[in-house]
């Protein structure tokens, strides 16, 4: 019996056949773009996945002298014991809040800074504004901390202020209550400027005529920005917030580490300095691994979890 090939069969394989010479045909064509993507992609695959492979060290009794696969495999022993160890509440807690709070009041404020830039016309003024306000990025976090360090000293100008109209000087980096408030609005001034390029150059595209209609309609400048300049970073907003929200539990290892002082652990210990202490000073390498995955892990569900919540109340727009 002769082997036949149905129609729609034959149909299948011919689209697939064209398809997979339209993607070859594309790639010579457009090979320089390709070559240019080559060494990001290398250090992509280098620096990002190939270490993943050093994660299952979370799983096993780690020994340097036995290996990565020569180590005995203890499963979930050591995320048990770091959800059973008294710190859990206060690391995980204190991540949390310091995340939390550092997203619901760092975020509004790029988007507000473009909306004032926004209504600059001077371009000469405006430029210089920008300048202004993105140089603080460019500053090191050693430096931040140590200008932090300097002006909330007992003898820095802020207490100054504090013994002219108290009496006494208030022990800002020493104190716990005080480290959420000075970690979070020193962030927003480092990078809130720079965080407001992405919708600088958004409202930069809104057509001026728009906002001539709605003047002659009579719409003041507040109607303008929320029915125009809104609408537009709108997905933009809707971007930043679910990555932002995503790495909620990834807060900076070196800013809260510098900041850290024996009196103020009670807030200033996160899971990243924790991280580091148990795995590099106290080099129990395989229950830091275990408490970094913990905290990847809880990133990707916040992700995931977020994504969806702002795709159903954003018109299915999203991240993915």
């Amino acid at each position: 019996m002769e082997n036949t090939v149905e129609p729609s069969q034959q149909d299948a394989v011919l689209r697939r056949r064209n398809s997979t010479g339209r993607w070859i045909e594309f790639i010579k064509k457009n090979y320089f773009l390709y070559v240019l993507l080559a060494p990001a992609l290398l250090l992509t695959i280098i620096f990002k996945y190939v270490p993943m492979y050093g994660a299952i060290i979370a799983f096993k009794d780690f020994s340097p002298i036995k290996g990565i696969l020569g180590s005995e495999w203890v499963g979930l022993k050591h995320f048990e014991k770091f959800l059973s160890s008294p710190n859990f509440d206060v690391i995980f807690m204190n991540t949390l809040k310091l995340s939390f709070f550092g997203l619901i009041f760092s975020f509004p404020v790029p988007i507000l800074l473009a909306l004032m830039l926004n209504q600059l016309r001077k371009a000469a003024v405006k430029k210089n504004i920008q300048l202004f306000l993105y140089a603080p990025n460019f500053i090191s976090v050693v430096v931040i901390v140590g200008m932090l360090f300097i002006f909330l000293s007992p003898t820095g100008p802020i207490n100054q202020l504090v013994i002219w109209l108290t009496g006494k000087p208030v022990m800002f980096m020493s104190q716990p209550e005080y480290f959420r408030f000075i970690y979070i609005l020193s962030d927003i001034w480092q990078s809130a400027g720079w965080a407001s390029i992405i919708y600088v150059a958004a409202l930069a595209n809104v057509d001026p005529e728009l906002h001539n209609a709605a003047s002659l309609d009579g719409a003041n400048l507040l109607q303008r920005i929320r029915n125009i300049d809104l609408p537009t970073i709108k997905p933009i907003m809707a971007i930043v917030f679910i990555l932002a929200a995503g790495g909620i539990m990834s807060i900076g290892f070196e800013k809260a580490y510098l900041m850290q002082t024996s009196m103020n652990l009670p807030a200033s210990e996160i899971i990243a300095t924790y991280v580091y202490k148990v795995g590099l000073q106290s080099g129990d390498y395989a229950y830091s691994a275990a408490v970094g995955l913990f905290n990847s892990i809880i990133n990707v569900i916040l992700l995931v979890t977020v994504n969806f919540i702002v795709k159903k109340l954003n018109e299915g727009e999203g991240l993915y």
